[in-house]
């Protein structure tokens, strides 16, 4: 009978642990782990119950469908782990969107006029909720549920409710209807997104700063980071990429129209609270919110195939926030 060593022993004891962690990881349900596994078990119930789920036709066009979603979940990740929300990021889309069409149709119709407008309109929404935040103390939930309907009022009064056309082909070609290295540039730019928030949330001072300001803002204030800048930040970010799905749904869509995803806020809350990120501040990644969109993604698309009525749906994903909201509570 062969002696153990003590490195080997070492070794054993340390796999032995890693091995009793993860099991309490999975029966404590706590991220990543359920969050792949409902992943997982979302795609074997749908494809078991529909022919016309488990394609790649159908995945494709649930990655072009979570596009909004993913796209600005990513810029909401930030504010929520800096223990802020933003509920107006469905208007702030519907603003930048106008403001890119009619700059185009008023101004020039070059895509690059389009795309600075939409993403600059985007980012100074963004920048009124964060200083009406940080500057005056007011709660976020309370600045952005008043822009939120300032920013719908607006889009509206632009044109008088009317859609405004787009017929630029590039900006089509760009944002909406081309293909990048064979991806449809709605997903590509997703990915994008991803990866840029992932740099700086994760490899980049302005990320260890997010994390600091969300876990303990009086800590973070007295290690001499700016708060207030960092929190006003966040929801730059945040505005700038709802200018980014802004620009993606309008070249779809051919036009910009100021009634459009109404309520779209509650998905991207739902994908990010899904995703691992806590709403009581300092704990959150990048792909966790990647995995909470697709999973809200898919979750409507098989709905869709299974018949489910819409306001079903909505049942469905309000249970699931507050699911979502009671395993991330401490």
């Amino acid at each position: 009978m062969t002696e153990l060593t003590a490195p080997n022993v070492v070794a054993s004891s340390t796999r032995t642990d890693r091995r009793r962690k993860l099991l309490q990881n999975l029966l404590r349900g706590e991220r990543p782990y359920m969050l792949y596994i409902a992943f997982v078990v979302l795609l074997v119930v749908f494809s078991l119950s529909s022919p016309w789920f488990l394609s790649i036709d159908n995945f494709l066009n649930i990655g072009r469908q979570t596009t909004l979603v993913s796209i600005i979940a990513v810029g909401m990740t930030f504010v929520i782990i800096a223990r802020q929300i933003d509920l107006s990021v469905a208007s702030t889309l519907a603003l930048s969107g106008m403001a890119a069409a009619l700059a185009m149709s008023q101004i020039s119709n070059s895509w690059i006029v389009g795309a600075v407008a939409g993403l600059g309109t985007g980012a100074l929404v963004g920048l009124l909720n964060g200083i009406l935040t940080t500057q005056l103390s007011i709660p976020s939930f309370l600045v952005t549920l008043g822009s939120l309907s300032m920013a719908r009022g607006l889009a509206m009064m632009v044109t008088n409710t009317k859609p405004v056309i787009i017929t630029n082909e590039t900006y089509f070609a760009i944002f909406g209807e081309g293909t990048f290295l064979g991806i449809p540039v709605p997903i590509a730019w997703t990915l994008a997104a991803m990866i840029v928030g992932i740099l700086l949330l994760h490899y980049n001072v302005f990320g260890r700063r997010i994390y600091a300001v969300g876990g303990n803002p009086t800590a973070a204030l007295y290690s001499g980071i700016n708060t207030k800048w960092v929190t006003t930040a966040a929801f730059v970010l945040t505005g700038a990429l709802a200018g980014l799905a802004a620009l993606v749904l309008s070249a779809r869509s051919h036009a910009a129209r100021p009634d459009v995803v109404q309520g779209m806020e509650l998905d991207v809350i739902a994908a990010v609270i899904l995703g691992g990120c806590s709403l009581f501040g300092g704990r959150g990644y990048i792909l966790g919110t990647l995995f909470g969109s697709l999973i809200i993604g898919t979750l409507n698309n098989g709905l869709v195939l299974l018949g489910v009525s819409s306001p079903m749906q909505l049942v469905i994903k309000g249970a699931i926030i507050v699911a979502a909201v009671a395993f991330t509570k401490r």
